[in-house]
């Protein structure tokens, strides 16, 4: 189901993507340095990488290496301090904040390890707030559509509860239904798993394929080597630059 916005006669916002663009994600020399005063801490030195469409990549490698700040740079929640970073055929560093904004709503999904679920709202209200943010088609068509999302993510029978009457693993369902709500061309999740016990994670995992089989690129960072298996292909990040890259 594809809702229409106010900006643009398509589910996305087509001005701001390419749907067809091959990769879909593309970094060249990119370099992400942090400043704390006068002492420079470069998170990224150099980075090369792409993603293909339907691609389930996984990032791995030590604490501090730089996994995260891939993530943000891609998504636009960091700026490269040099190099290129583009997808869906959008160089995002030309891009204003604002259509930044924009263009993340239309494009990219995120999944926080920590669920970040707004205790006060349903499941239901917790996924349609996407939708109301960007506007997306009338009431009753984002009511639905979120409906579909948590039945994807099999919490079809859960749309009224609250985050505090979910499991964790049901808060982390809900929390990937609510990053497909704009129907994203790309899902990027950071330790999805890190605050789940072994069977919530097998869970959440077997959900994320779900998404990806179904046409969805997947992005994502883990520490564990069990979880990055499922991946397509891996890519091993240290001191801020890619070591390894394999099936």
């Amino acid at each position: 189901m594809r809702l229409q916005t106010d900006t643009a006669p398509e589910g996305r916002l087509d001005a701001l993507v390419d749907v067809q663009a091959a990769p879909l994600v593309h970094l060249e020399e990119v370099w992400k340095v942090y400043r704390a005063g006068r002492v420079e801490f470069p998170a990224l030195r150099g980075v090369d990488l792409s993603v293909d469409q339907g691609e389930m990549l996984a990032i791995v490698g030590p604490s501090g290496s730089g996994k995260s700040t891939i993530l943000n740079v891609m998504t636009g929640i960091d700026r490269a301090t040099k190099g290129g970073v583009t997808v869906a055929g959008r160089p995002l560093g030309g891009m204003s904040e604002n259509e930044l904004a924009g263009w993340r709503g239309a494009t990219v999904g995120i999944v926080f390890q920590f669920f970040q679920l707004l205790p006060t709202l349903t499941a239901l209200e917790n996924v349609m707030l996407p939708l109301d943010f960007a506007g997306r088609g009338r009431v009753a068509e984002r009511t639905d559509l979120a409906r579909e999302r948590l039945e994807l993510v099999g919490l079809g029978d859960k749309v009224d509860r609250f985050p505090s009457e979910l499991s964790g693993g049901e808060q982390q369902r809900t929390a990937i239904a609510r990053a497909l709500a704009c129907d994203p061309l790309l899902l990027v999740a950071d330790e999805p798993t890190g605050n789940l016990d072994t069977a919530t994670a097998v869970e959440t995992l077997e959900t994320i394929g779900r998404v990806n089989e179904a046409g969805t690129t997947v992005v994502f960072v883990t520490h564990d080597q069990a979880v990055s298996a499922r991946a397509d292909r891996v890519v091993e990040i240290r001191d801020g630059v890619v070591v390894d890259s394999s099936p």
